[in-house]
């Protein structure tokens, strides 16, 4: 019965690919990556490549801030999703899970079909698989039960989402894994929603630890999704944007901004709407210093000078 459901699966593989669906299905195209770039064979059943312990944590150091931004926003993931038999991993830019969640009666489970960390789920190594074609293709994806390359991958179903550095380069994967079959299409689609969220978290989070000293400001996504997020230092330059806000104000992507005046780029509205928030802070900090500038000044990190510009910019009264 093995036998058959190898050479099954394998057979669609191979007609799909020799069809030529790949100009019009990026499954397909998957596909093609996996077995004419890659010279994978879907019929293999070797396990999954592992790194060494030795290996592992060195791939942790390398992105320990990724890792320490990434915790609460897992544990949450892990809270929403855990019942339904459902594994979050977290992996790196190479397809390597350095973090992972799940239920500790499920770990010989997940562990038996390399959902754990140190395992390789680059394209390269397995094929179509949701970390590793989320990487190749840098977009949120499901790939579910027999869309994977590899026969033995046939009974899992993986949610993937990319997560971008504060240079808007993709740092790694956050994946929600699923080798329950009765894991639904309206399910899948919660766990989609719920998986894009957290990414969102942690690139918000990653991005405060290394702005922590800059202001930060919302701003609109594209997509309608959540919010991009820029740094903006004492002297009102943008020295910083995620992906989503590089993508709403057509900023370059993936290499780190050159400082630009927050007036030059956010005109309008968006202009008005950073007014908006920086008269609040000033308003807030004044009044929590009983008026004294000089205390205002040193709890919004700018200068007395600057305080002072800033006051007859937005016609704020000291009391």
């Amino acid at each position: 019965m093995k036998g058959q459901q190898l050479a099954r699966h394998s057979a669609r593989v191979e007609r799909a690919i020799a069809s030529g669906e790949a100009a019009r299905s990026s499954l397909v195209a998957s596909w093609c990556r996996s077995s004419r770039l890659h010279r994978l064979d879907p019929a293999v059943t070797r396990p999954p490549q592992r790194l060494s312990d030795v290996e592992l944590m060195a791939v942790r150091q390398r992105i320990e801030p990724l890792l320490c931004a990434a915790q609460g926003a897992m544990d949450r993931l892990y809270q929403a999703v855990g019942a339904a038999g459902c594994c979050v991993l977290l992996a790196d830019r190479d397809g390597v899970p350095v973090d992972r969640r799940g239920y500790a009666a499920d770990d010989d489970t997940f562990r038996s079909w390399g959902l754990w960390t140190g395992a390789v789920w680059s394209e390269a190594q397995e094929g179509t698989n949701g970390i590793g074609t989320c990487l190749v293709e840098q977009r949120a994806l499901t790939i579910d039960r027999d869309q994977h390359f590899f026969t033995r991958n046939t009974l899992l179903s993986c949610t993937a989402v990319p997560v971008y550095d504060p240079d808007a380069k993709l740092a790694g994967v956050l994946d929600v894994s699923s080798c329950r079959a009765d894991r639904t299409d309206a399910f899948t689609g919660l766990i989609a929603l719920a998986a894009g969220e957290a990414a969102r978290r942690i690139e918000s989070e990653l991005f405060r630890a290394v702005f922590a000293r800059a202001r930060i400001v919302l701003v609109p996504a594209a997509d309608g999704q959540g919010n991009g997020l820029l740094a903006v230092d004492a002297d009102d330059l943008v020295i910083g944007a995620t992906r989503s806000a590089r993508l709403a104000l057509g900023l370059p992507g993936d290499r780190p901004l050159r400082p630009v005046p927050a007036a030059d780029l956010l005109g309008g509205t968006d202009q008005d709407q950073l007014g908006g928030v920086e008269r609040g802070l000033l308003q807030r900090a004044l009044s929590r210093s009983q008026g004294n500038v000089s205390a205002a000044a040193k709890a919004l990190g700018i200068s007395r000078a600057t305080l002072h510009r800033k006051l007859k910019q937005f016609a704020i009264r000291q009391h």
